[in-house]
Parts: C-alpha cells; structure tokens; sequence
C-alpha cells in the first residue's frame, strides 16, 4: 500500500511540475520554467513535451547554451526532430557569430539554414556582409519592416566577450539580449 502512496505522490508531484511550467509559460515567465526544467530534467528527459516546453523557455530568455542537452535528446517524434534541428540552428548561429566578431572569422561565402529567432535575423544580415574591417557595432535594418533595427556589438570583458544584440522599433528599445 505505501508502495502505491508513493507512486501516486510521484506522478502528482511530476504533473503538477509540467503543468506549472507551462502555466508559467503562457504568462511569458520563460526564465523561471527555463530554471525549473534545468532543474528537473534528469527525471523528465525522456518527456519530449518537457524538454521542447524547458529548451523554448530558455530560448526565450536567451539561455542559448542551454539547447545543447535538449537538442540531443529530442529523438523520438516528428514534432520533436523538428524543434531539435529548430535549436541546432540556433546554437550553431550563436557559435559561429561569436567566432566571427573575436576572431574576425568571415562568413560571408556561407549558406546556412535559418530561422525567425531574433539571432538567427541577425546572424543571417551580418553574414551578408562582404569581408570587411571589424567594427565597434553594426546596425541592421530588418528586411521586413524598416521600423526595426538591431544593434550588434561584443561587449568586452577581461574574462568573457559577449554578443549584445539591442532590438529598437523607431528609436525606441524593445529587447536587448545577451549571449555568451
């Protein structure tokens, strides 16, 4: 009988987490379900709904790094494949767009795969560039609403370099992300 207790305390305790999470999703919380899954996803991994649900959060709240596990677990659906190669690209973006403003690594003779993600906009206008001179920032307009702009720069530390992109709508500041 306690056998029994444990097992329904353990299956209400994981639908509860799974049902929080996406509460806090809909209500745009993505950096507290981004936590809560990165907390709980040893016990969850195999839930495919879990993981695209943690690695969408995360992406939301700019925890790029985060989609690696994620990517390498969702396996076993259709729908699940997809979002994996959806966070593949991403990720892949984000390395390859550090690699090209610390090290002047030129990708402009490259196609890659794209998505709407706002790194992938950015990545795919900077990568459109002719070889050139570094520069301090770059500002981009986007090609589907000249309102929008975005601003792209490293913002140096002595330890790590970050990429800083600020999404403006006119003049105004909508976003500013940061990736390491």
């Amino acid at each position: 009988m306690k056998i029994f207790l444990l097992i329904f305390i353990v299956v209400n305790l994981y639908a509860d987490i799974k049902q929080n999470m996406f509460n806090l999703y809909q209500n745009k919380k993505y950096e507290e379900v981004c936590q809560i899954g990165f907390d709980n996803f040893k016990q969850n991994k195999r839930d495919e709904e879990f993981v695209s649900l943690y690695a969408f959060a995360c992406l939301n709240s700019d925890y790029i790094d985060r989609l690696a596990v994620p990517t390498a677990v969702l396996k076993f659906s259709r729908e699940a494949r997809a979002n994996s190669a959806y966070f593949s690209v991403i990720l892949m973006q984000k390395k390859l767009l550090y690699h090209a403003l610390v090290d002047n690594y030129d990708l402009s003779e490259f196609r890659f795969p794209t998505t709407d993600y706002v790194l992938s906009k950015v990545f795919d206008l900077y990568s459109k560039l002719n070889t050139h001179e570094p520069r301090a920032f770059y500002l981009f307009e986007d090609p589907n609403d000249s309102k929008l702009t975005y601003k792209l720069y490293l913002s140096r530390d002595y330890k790590l370099n970050k990429i800083v992109i600020e999404e403006f709508y006119d003049t105004i500041t909508i976003k500013r992300h940061v990736y390491w």
